[in-house]
């Protein structure tokens, strides 16, 4: 089970050195993997009331994915570099492939793309592109999406996309690139509705459960069904557990990593708190990898 780190983008914000300083760390600890939340624009809520929640605002400092990570690739060497999760119906599919070609070509191959569908219209009215049908759109992304990872020339038309004879160049180093699916967030609603568990079990390479390892446990089976239904193997689809460093005993850390393990999770992403402040953050990396010096995971 591979264990990595979410990057605290808001909490770091503008201060560079520690958004240089944090993926170093990461990976001079040690951890498998460095993820990165996805926002282009905040809205400010009280101009939104139609809009019941916002888990962030235009006061929310939020780096671009696909520019931080390739910084990244320049500035670590072994860590595999995840979004977590790029709101992917907001998206041209064509230059999102030729970003993340790019970002996998000068990484060496390290990078993985997880996606989503957002929960945000400002930002998808802003960015001009359809709300409502955001989920039907994926599924054609997708397909999309590893067609021009893997052919050097694409002729593909689909019901929102016509891509005629043309390719990318440089082509990426993994073909395809993993592409993983968000699976929601319990803040929420307590579970996923089934058209995300169907898109997940039949096309995903993985996906990203925000959940406690046993609310994970109920809809790992619906994802099994859909991926048996689409001539899949269920065992070939990744999970990736969450992990929140709260406190400074390590100890009930590890016993969420075990129920992990015991789950089948074949990754984990831990991270401090929302709202602790840089330092914070930095010691509580440092604490978990002290911690898994003396566990195999």
């Amino acid at each position: 089970m591979q264990i990595g780190v979410a990057f605290p983008t808001t909490d770091i914000g503008h201060d560079l050195g520690a958004v240089r300083e944090y993926a170093q760390a990461a990976e001079e600890l040690g951890f498998g993997h460095i993820r990165v939340l996805d926002h282009v624009l905040g809205a400010v809520p009280e101009l939104h009331p139609e809009q019941q929640y916002f888990v962030y605002t235009h006061e929310s400092y939020i780096h671009e994915p696909m520019t931080l990570m390739a910084y990244y690739a320049a500035i670590t060497s072994r860590i595999e570099l995840v979004t977590s999760i790029l709101i992917l119906p907001q998206r041209q599919t064509a230059l999102l492939a030729k970003q993340a070609a790019e970002v996998d070509f000068l990484s060496g191959g390290r990078l993985r793309l997880g996606v989503g569908l957002g929960w945000n219209p400002v930002e998808y009215e802003a960015l001009g592109e359809n709300f409502r049908d955001r989920g039907k759109r994926c599924n054609e992304q997708i397909e999309a999406l590893r067609a021009l990872w893997t052919e050097p020339v694409v002729d593909f038309q689909g019901a929102y996309h016509r891509i005629s004879h043309a390719g990318l160049n440089p082509m990426p180093v993994q073909r395809p690139i993993p592409l993983w699916i968000g699976g929601g967030w319990s803040g929420w609603e307590a579970l996923p509705p089934e058209r995300a568990l169907r898109r997940i079990g039949r096309l995903a390479d993985g996906w990203f459960a925000h959940f406690t390892p046993a609310q994970t446990r109920t809809i790992i089976e619906p994802i099994n069904k859909y991926a048996e239904e689409a001539g899949r193997d269920p065992s070939t689809i990744g999970i990736e557990g969450r992990l929140v460093l709260d406190g400074d005993d390590p100890e009930p850390w590890l016993d969420v990593l075990r129920e992990w393990k015991e789950l089948g999770a074949t990754h984990v992403g831990a991270n401090a708190p929302r709202s602790a402040d840089a330092d914070t953050h930095f010691r509580a990396i440092r604490r978990l990898s002290e911690a898994l010096e003396s566990e195999s995971f």
